[in-house]
């Protein structure tokens, strides 16, 4: 099967676009609305596949369901909430790159979920990633006012949610088809984000103006994203996946300054220097002989 890397590539760049769409939406709407339109909307599309997935999740152990259960529920509809919170209290570029702790916080995750052994040689690519990502989260990063603390603490749990959904997804693919994971993700979320919705009092009505953009969110960033990425990954080695997973950060940075208005502060910049050659640094020691993350061998 050919390597399908520059898949992973434009699966990232979609989701680089998410600003766009997302922060003129949460300049309107609570986050709770946006998050149920968004799963709503998909689930719409993948009713096709339903059947499939619900044979799939009746089938799978108790252990697998709880894993689809915390990714449908955690990592799709919480951390989704958090990730559009995040834009509406801070800028638009920030809440995307700070998304690039993800692997970072996956191997904690890996390790303590799978049994992955992190050797000490690790912290030498994390550290300075948390380093970078305190940097591009603040325009002062000696002097951070509660909201943008508020802002970077959302997007950091947003990624922490997700990076966790990622880790639990690998554990439940071992038997169950990714098609059939991704359908349960947005499945399980629907109703998590509805009680999300309630819980907030949010409306759950939206304009005619409204809805378009929702429907590119859904289907673009969101859906055609997740699709294409799962399609590249089935054969391209998950360390270069990282690498051009870095598509994200700079389609993000390329659409909040040139097209969003945003202005980065000369740290911020650093700061998002920092992460992206942290965590290339991370992918690049991954593929040599000697790495920093063990896989656990199969039971």
């Amino acid at each position: 099967m050919p390597d399908r890397t520059w898949l992973i590539a434009v699966a990232a760049a979609l989701w680089g676009t998410d600003g766009l769409l997302r922060q003129p939406l949460a300049g309107q709407l609570p986050a709770a609305t946006i998050v149920f339109w968004e799963h709503l909307l998909i689930v719409l599309v993948l009713v096709p596949f339903l059947p499939s997935a619900v044979r799939a999740f009746r089938s799978a152990t108790p252990k697998e369901r709880t894993a689809l259960v915390l990714i449908g529920a955690g990592a799709s509809a919480v951390a989704t909430a958090l990730f559009t919170q995040a834009f509406q209290l801070g800028d638009p570029v920030t809440p995307l790159v700070l998304q690039k702790l993800q692997p970072v916080i996956a191997v904690v995750a890996a390790a303590l979920l799978l049994g992955e052994r992190v050797r000490g040689g690790y912290w030498l690519f994390a550290v300075p990633a948390l380093a970078g990502a305190w940097l591009m989260a603040f325009a002062d990063p000696f002097s951070a006012g509660p909201k943008a603390v508020a802002a970077a603490l959302l997007a950091v749990g947003a990624a922490a949610l997700w990076a966790v959904g990622t880790v639990l997804g690998r554990m439940v693919s071992v038997r169950i088809a990714s098609r059939d994971v991704t359908v349960l993700r947005f499945v399980i979320g629907l109703p998590a984000s509805a009680i999300v919705l309630a819980a907030q009092g949010a409306p759950v009505a939206v304009t005619p103006a409204q809805l378009g953009p929702l429907v590119l969110l859904a289907l673009i960033p969101g859906l055609l994203g997740l699709a294409l990425y799962y399609l590249g990954l089935r054969s391209t080695a998950a360390a270069r996946a990282t690498l051009a997973e870095l598509a994200f950060p700079v389609t993000a940075t390329l659409v909040g300054v040139g097209l969003l208005g945003t202005e980065l502060s000369p740290t911020q910049w650093l700061g998002l220097a920092v992460v992206v050659l942290s965590v290339t640094a991370l992918g690049l020691r991954e593929r040599t002989r000697e790495p920093v993350v063990q896989v656990a061998p199969a039971s």
